[in-house]
C-alpha cells in the first residue's frame, strides 16, 4: 500500500473528513483491521488565512512546499491538498515535490464529467469562485460550463465558510441560505453542484438536493485511496 502524504489543517474541520474517509474507504476495501498508510502535517490555519487576507500567496506557497517537501522525505508517495482555496498553489508545491500531487479540480472535474451533468454550479470560497486558478482549469481543462453564484450570493457562501463553518459551527438558517442559492442557480440552469470548499459537506449533503451535488472532499480522498491500492494484493480474505 502507498502512502499517502496531507497537507491539512485548512480547516482541521475538514482535514478530519479526510482522514476518517481515507481509512474507511481502505478498510472497506480490505476487512478487518486494516487502515490507510498516512503521513499528515497540519498547520495553523489562522497563519494561512493571515496570508491570504494579505494577498501574501508567495508567502503560503513557500510555507506548504516546505512541508510537502517534509512528507516527502518521510516516505509520502502521494500529496494531498486538504483545501481547494489552497490549489492556487498546486503548481508551486507540485514543483517542490517530485512524488505526484492530486489535484482536486481534476478529481472532481473528472466525477462531474463520468455523469450526465456539464453545468455545474461551484460553491467555494470567494478565492476559488472569483479567482482563475480554479474556474478556469475546470473550463479550458475539462470542458464544464462552470457557473459561479451571483456577487451577493457568492458573499454569502464565503462568509459562511470561515465565519462558522471552519469554526465546527453548522446552523439550520445558513444551510437553508445556501438551499436557496443552489435553488436560484438550477432555475438559471445548473444541473449539478460542485461542493468545492472542503468544509461545506458538514453542511450540505447530496440527499438535500434535487440536482447532482459532489463532495470536493469525498471525491479527492477516494482518488488517494485509489491511488494507494495500486499494486496492493490483499484482499477482505488477507484480512486479521
Amino acid at each position: 500500500m502507498r502512502t499517502i502524504g496531507l497537507l491539512g489543517g485548512m480547516s482541521w474541520e475538514s482535514t478530519a473528513v479526510y482522514y476518517r474517509h481515507i481509512n474507511e474507504a481502505v478498510r472497506d476495501r480490505l476487512g478487518g483491521l486494516h487502515s490507510a498508510e498516512v503521513l499528515m502535517r497540519s498547520v495553523d490555519f489562522d497563519d494561512i488565512v493571515a496570508l491570504q487576507k494579505a494577498d501574501q500567496w508567495e508567502k503560503a506557497g513557500a510555507t506548504l512546499s516546505a512541508l510537502a517537501r517534509g512528507l516527502e522525505r518521510a516516505g509520502a508517495d502521494c500529496i494531498l491538498i486538504c483545501t481547494n482555496t489552497m490549489h492556487k498553489l498546486a503548481d508551486t508545491i507540485q514543483s517542490a515535490v517530485s512524488v505526484p500531487l492530486i489535484h482536486i479540480a481534476d478529481t472532481t472535474a473528472e466525477a462531474v464529467k463520468a455523469t450526465p451533468a456539464r453545468r455545474p454550479l461551484l460553491l467555494a470560497t470567494r478565492y476559488t469562485m472569483e479567482q482563475d486558478f480554479y474556474v478556469s482549469r475546470l473550463r479550458s481543462m475539462h470542458g464544464l460550463d462552470l457557473m459561479v453564484p451571483h456577487a451577493e450570493d457568492r458573499a454569502t457562501v464565503h462568509d459562511i465558510i470561515f465565519a462558522e463553518l471552519c469554526c465546527g459551527m453548522i446552523q439550520d438558517a445558513s444551510r437553508q441560505r445556501y438551499l436557496d442559492i443552489i435553488a436560484r442557480a438550477r432555475d438559471e440552469g445548473a444541473d449539478s453542484v460542485i461542493l468545492g470548499c472542503t468544509e461545506i459537506g458538514l453542511l450540505i449533503q447530496p440527499d438535500m438536493l434535487d440536482i447532482p451535488a459532489f463532495d470536493s472532499t469525498l471525491i479527492h480522498a477516494d482518488a488517494a485511496v485509489e491511488f494507494s491500492m495500486v499494486g496492493h494484493n490483499a484482499s477482505r480474505q488477507d484480512a486479521a
